[in-house]
């Protein structure tokens, strides 16, 4: 790798470690393993950086590798998924900030019960604000494989038992409506 590319995917990761690290605990449900998670897929796409930087969207491609190296995780293993860990940054300064840690706490845990393929539509589709052709290209399924596993993904968090967050009667309308109130419970 020449040195110019080097800076180059260096600065990649500077500027992208936080949000992928994010995206990564929603996908893992625990910290230690987002960041091993995050690490790995960034080894991967540094081996390939010159086909990497040459794509249109970087962060997209590395993305993807994200996704493919979570479902790697259970592959190899051939153990049943069991998410555990707290929340990062779960100090409270007030009674607001503990209603949220415990929104945040039970989004992680109502995130933990979805199948690896809901959740990472869910995560994807409205927490990264993709459109459904992205996730399907992130996920390699169709769109229509991606409407269905949102549809049942978010009514399995609506029903999840301590997470009124999601509970409205109508729920969020719009994807920006939904990653919003996702935000909100999993960063306070």
């Amino acid at each position: 790798m020449h040195a110019e590319e080097e800076e180059e995917s260096q600065a990649f990761v500077r500027a992208r470690w936080r949000h992928l690290v994010r995206t990564a605990y929603l996908l893992t449900g625990d910290p230690h393993d987002a960041e091993d998670l995050t690490q790995t897929a960034l080894a991967k796409a540094y081996r390939s950086w010159r086909r990497v930087s040459r794509s249109d969207r970087p962060e997209a491609y590395v993305r993807k590798v994200l996704v493919s190296c979570n479902s790697d995780r259970f592959r190899k293993r051939r153990i049943p998924e069991w998410l555990t860990g707290a929340p990062p940054d779960t100090s409270a300064r007030s009674d607001t900030a503990v209603q949220w840690a415990g929104e945040r706490t039970a989004l992680t845990a109502a995130l933990a019960t979805l199948p690896p393929r809901q959740r990472a539509v869910v995560v994807l589709r409205y927490w990264e604000d993709l459109a459904e052709a992205e996730v399907a290209e992130a996920l390699g399924c169709s769109p229509g494989t991606v409407k269905s596993q949102a549809s049942k993904g978010l009514a399995k968090l609506r029903a999840h038992p301590g997470l009124a967050l999601l509970r409205d009667t109508d729920g969020p309308s719009t994807v920006a409506e939904t990653r919003k109130t996702m935000e909100q419970g999993a960063r306070r």
